[in-house]
């Protein structure tokens, strides 16, 4: 399996076990329950030798949270998420670290009501 696709799906389900509903590939329908879990854009850097692949693959990892009044709650899940991508070590077919989170916490003005957006951009090293 490519490692990209490999780590999406564990954090999927890494995810999910913490209690959070997690979507991927489009943005949940309207009157989706708050806070949700959006599974972002991915990207992978091959650094390949004669006989393995490895690399990076950046992951991008959204929550909304209606109540922005509950900016510790915000706050919780993103700090959930991150240790859950740091007890990523194995997969079936890689090893992998974290390198670099990047955290952030927006508001959200797309929507009839106010939003907290919170963005973490996960960089992995895998072999």
């Amino acid at each position: 399996m490519d490692p990209q696709q490999e780590l999406f799906t564990k954090l999927l389900l890494d995810i999910k076990a913490l209690g959070y509903d997690v979507y991927d590939g489009s943005l949940p329908p309207e009157g989706t329950p708050y806070p949700f879990v959006y599974l972002g854009d991915s990207q992978q850097a091959d650094d390949a030798n004669k006989s393995a692949v490895f690399g990076n693959v950046y992951q991008t990892i959204h929550v909304w949270h209606n109540n922005p009044r509950q900016r510790g709650t915000m706050s919780g899940i993103l700090l959930a998420i991150k240790q859950a991508c740091r007890q990523i070590g194995h997969t079936t077919n890689f090893a992998w670290s974290v390198r670099n989170i990047n955290q952030r916490i927006v508001p959200d003005n797309t929507t009839k009501t106010s939003l907290l957006h919170g963005i973490l951009e996960v960089e992995f090293k895998f072999s």
